[in-house]
């Protein structure tokens, strides 16, 4: 029985030319050669399974070749090259320092570089993973390096070049491998399929090159495993994803879709699913950040090229990127970079990642953009406008409406958590962890023929900041959003004239007392503690108040105390100042250094204690000339 040999060494490149992804490097190692412009000591560097030993073999095999090709190529005929495919040949040395990486070891290599070589050109010394060779080796072989025979040629390879010497890399060329390409990697697949006879479909050789992350020879091993698994010798997408342990872009496809319909129970049960069947919560959330990603690429023409996907996949992104709407997805990757920042630190890593999803399926109600116009897809641009919107709190019953627009309820809804959690507007997180009193009910606007004749200075009344601004009406292309409520959808100005007023909210200070402060103080310090449970924290928020008029102040004992309330002092004047409805509120702090004291150990320390109470003993002492005893 023959003895089965990887695909990995089976096709190993033998000349630059079947090199994959490193075009940059094989031409300018073939010009060198052909021009006869060879450095004394290369350094190859990159990530693993890239080619940096398939590419210095190869070189070190086209130097000495006798007779090369037009191409900068080895012959594979001459002496030189035969010897160097049966791995006989005497001018090439190949040295793992991984296992050989003391002095002793570059001290041999440097007593052999001594000697040219009795045939051929050059002598080629290839030190692989040469970052793990110890200081000291590293001082042994400067001088070598340096100042080597003109027919000693070092290639040195290495996956760390930040472990390297700053004194090495300065006496060689270096050459940075790149990540391959998937597609590179899938089309180099196909080939050795077809060379092997077997059938593989294009969608799991590309999802075989996405797993690889770069790296060829990785390609190669899980291509002979699912060559292994498939009894038929044929490759399927399926069996590629169950043998990979994938999760299937169908997933990730039907939970956006679940998402964008706000259905919160169809994708807590199916990412009840993914996580049934044994995928990392980490890697789901990441996968779906990155399926976020690509559905951004997808909405215009000039990035969609930034997709490393087979077409058909490309068309179901192409096809779901017209129905998500731009906010969604921007808040969406701002929602998921926060939870996957977050996850390793959760004690509840799947209610974790469940409250992102609740978030994300309860964006279509925070953002509204069924209200919205249609956005164009793959660079293309709609010039009629949108019929505008204007809701019912911004006109008033008997204002006519312009042509075209459409009247909207947008009175605001009572929060069900009595002023305890407030929503960002874009990505419905939490401000600061608590939420400000609820906002005034908004007051009508006046129209064009309504709006009151200016007043004097000296006649306006108290209430005049509350009063309706009348603004000139905006032109056709700008776009006027609503503060009055989160979900007020952007107004777009007809050609008819408009007023559009704008509130200036001002709420009158209202004092408060000793007692409303420690109330809100202590309401405040429990909430602090259900979200972080920290000892110093409670430490600094259960210190005596003082209060001063509006300004509250504190002493605390050190600097690190100081850092603590500093850090949550912009969140404690936020909801002081909402709960207690007074924006004058201040907070000061002063530190008190405890004194420490000072402990008694040695015999010296006993004696200046009991000397400082009685100072006879310190007289009783000099005078009978005694010495502590230590």
């Amino acid at each position: 029985m023959e003895n089965f040999v990887v695909s990995a060494r089976k096709y190993r490149p033998a000349t630059f030319d079947t090199v994959v992804g490193q075009e940059h490097i094989t031409t300018t190692l073939k010009n060198a050669i052909r021009t006869n412009h060879l450095a004394s000591a290369f350094l190859f560097c990159g990530p693993r399974g890239v080619g940096k030993t398939t590419c210095a073999r190869i070189l070190a095999k086209t130097i000495n070749c006798q007779n090369l090709t037009e191409d900068g190529e080895a012959c594979d005929q001459c002496d030189s090259c035969v010897s160097f495919n049966q791995s006989a040949s005497f001018n090439i040395h190949e040295l793992d320092a991984a296992s050989n990486n003391s002095v002793e070891d570059i001290r041999n290599l440097i007593d052999q570089v001594r000697y040219p070589p009795q045939s051929g050109k050059y002598k080629i010394y290839i030190i692989d993973e040469v970052h793990m060779l110890s200081s000291a080796a590293f001082n042994a072989f400067l001088k070598t390096l340096e100042e080597p025979p003109s027919y000693a040629i070092f290639i040195l390879a290495t996956t760390e070049k930040h472990k390297i010497l700053p004194t090495i890399l300065s006496r060689c060329q270096i050459f940075d491998f790149n990540r391959i390409q998937p597609q590179h990697i899938a089309g180099h697949l196909a080939k050795i399929a077809g060379a092997e006879n077997i059938e593989a479909e294009p969608e799991a050789l590309a999802l075989i090159a996405q797993k690889a992350d770069g790296g060829l020879r990785d390609a190669l091993s899980m291509f002979d495993l699912n060559v292994t698994f498939a009894a038929d010798r044929v490759i399927r997408y399926k069996e590629v994803l169950d043998n990979l342990h994938i999760l299937d872009y169908d997933y990730y496809f039907k939970l956006t879709e679940q998402l964008l319909a706000g259905n919160l129970v169809q994708s807590l049960l199916t990412t009840d699913e993914i996580l049934r069947k044994g995928f990392d919560g980490h890697q789901f959330v990441v996968g779906l950040c990155r399926h976020f990603r690509d559905l951004l690429v997808a909405k215009d023409a000039a990035t969609v090229q930034l997709l490393q996907v087979t077409e058909n996949v490309r068309k179901q992104y192409l096809e779901q990127a017209m129905q998500a709407p731009m906010s969604f997805l921007l808040s969406a990757l701002s929602l998921g970079g926060q939870c996957d920042m977050n996850y390793k630190q959760a004690k509840d890593q799947r209610l974790h990642t469940e409250l992102w999803l609740m978030k994300l399926a309860n964006l279509r109600n925070v953002l509204d953009w069924d209200a919205l116009p249609a956005q164009p897809v793959s660079g293309t641009r709609s010039n009629a406008p949108a019929a505008p919107v204007i809701t019912e709190a911004a006109v008033p019953n008997g204002v006519p409406l312009p042509d075209g627009a459409e009247k909207k309820n947008d009175s605001p809804q009572p929060s069900p958590d009595h002023g305890l959690t407030a929503q960002h507007p874009i990505t419905s997180e939490p401000v600061n962890g608590y939420q400000s009193a609820p906002s005034p009910a908004p007051q009508p606007v006046a129209s064009a023929s309504t709006v009151a004749p200016p007043v004097a200075p000296a006649q306006q009344p108290a209430t005049a900041m509350r009063q309706p601004i009348a603004m000139p009406a905006r032109p056709a292309s700008s776009r006027l959003r609503s503060t009055v409520s989160l979900n007020t959808s952007p107004v777009q100005a007809t050609s008819e004239p408009s007023v559009v007023a704008v509130l200036a909210p001002a709420r009158p200070d209202r004092p408060f007392d000793f007692d409303d402060l420690q109330t809100c103080w202590r309401t405040f310090t429990k909430l602090r503690l259900q979200q972080n449970d920290s000892a110093t924290e409670q430490l600094v928020l259960n210190r005596q108040l003082v209060l001063d008029g509006t300004t509250i102040s504190l002493t605390l004992d050190n600097t690190l105390q100081v850092g603590y309330l500093t850090d949550i002092k912009p969140e404690l004047m936020m909801y002081l100042r909402e709960q207690l409805q007074n924006s004058q509120i201040q907070l000061e702090h002063t530190v008190t250094v405890q004194e420490t004291k000072k402990m008694i150990y040695s015999s010296q320390d006993k004696y200046n204690f009991m000397a400082n109470k009685n100072p006879a003993l310190h007289e009783l002492r000099q005078a009978l000339n005694l010495e502590v005893d230590y």
